[in-house]
């Protein structure tokens, strides 16, 4: 299929966070990938031809009657402290990939699965293989930053496989708190990657100026999976040392705190 790649990664691990928020006892998600052929008398709102269908399925606790026909639009949530963008934003990029997006739910308490379908790409595989690159690793504490748990247990795991140490902080409440503690201890943070927009809490616009206020040289990056967002396209101007998108990726991820702990613009 021909897709931009970060768009997609963004799509499942929304889907992904959602399934695993679902589940707050645990259990299973199940991810696969098939090429199908739809006819004309499908049942789906997509022209015949060669799709890729996409399926994520979890255990936990379904999608009420009451509630289906809202899950994509925006600002619809459940949650307590949720934006209602996730689905949303996952809708409107399927879509604009010429797809479609579909959720399936036996019954209540039963789990849920979302169905991927994009457009099967024409073009040759190429057979040639990419040579691997590995990231880059360094040294130092690192304080994360974000409201989602999933978000912040998963940046942890990439930071110490590539050899840094993580503290992890929900808001910019908690991250203040945990900077000022960090430097009064004499275990100051090498830098800080803070997400944007905290739902009903302190973001990383808001938190970076107060940390400047607190160290004038705190190397902060921003992070959003809103790339358009004009403080991650002027990171420099709201006081940060760099961005780095959302969902993250090891290697852009180790590449940006290469710089920002060297220096290097």
């Amino acid at each position: 299929m021909d897709a931009d790649e970060g768009q997609i990664s963004q799509v499942i691990n929304n889907i992904i966070i959602n399934a695993d928020q679902a589940m707050p006892e645990g259990g299973t998600i199940w991810i696969n990938m098939e090429n199908t052929e739809l006819d004309r008398k499908n049942n789906l709102p997509l022209q015949k031809g060669r799709y890729v269908k996409i399926s994520v399925k979890d255990q936990g606790i379904g999608i009420s009657n009451e509630h289906i026909h809202k899950i994509f639009d925006p600002y619809f949530t459940t949650k307590q402290m949720g934006s209602g963008l996730g689905l949303a934003t996952c809708y409107s990029i399927i879509i604009n990939h010429d797809g479609i997006i579909t959720v399936d739910v036996a019954k209540q308490g039963k789990g849920a699965t979302f169905n991927i379908y994009l457009p099967a790409s024409s073009k040759a595989v190429s057979a040639l293989k990419k040579e691997l690159v590995k990231p880059d690793t360094g040294k130092g504490r690192i304080l994360v930053m974000d409201d989602e748990s999933i978000i912040r247990e998963v940046s942890c795991g990439m930071l110490q496989s590539i050899g840094y140490e993580c503290e992890l902080a929900s808001d910019g409440a908690e991250a203040i708190e945990l900077y000022k503690k960090a430097g009064n201890t004499g275990k100051p943070f090498d830098a800080v990657i803070m997400d944007l927009t905290i739902p009903g809490g302190m973001g990383g616009k808001e938190t970076v100026e107060k940390l400047l206020e607190i160290d004038p040289d705190v190397k902060a990056i921003v992070s959003s999976g809103y790339s358009n967002d004009p403080v991650m396209a002027e990171f420099k101007k709201y006081g940060f040392k760099n961005a780095v998108a959302k969902p993250y990726r090891i290697l852009e991820l180790g590449k940006v705190l290469n710089k920002v702990i060297k220096g290097i613009d």
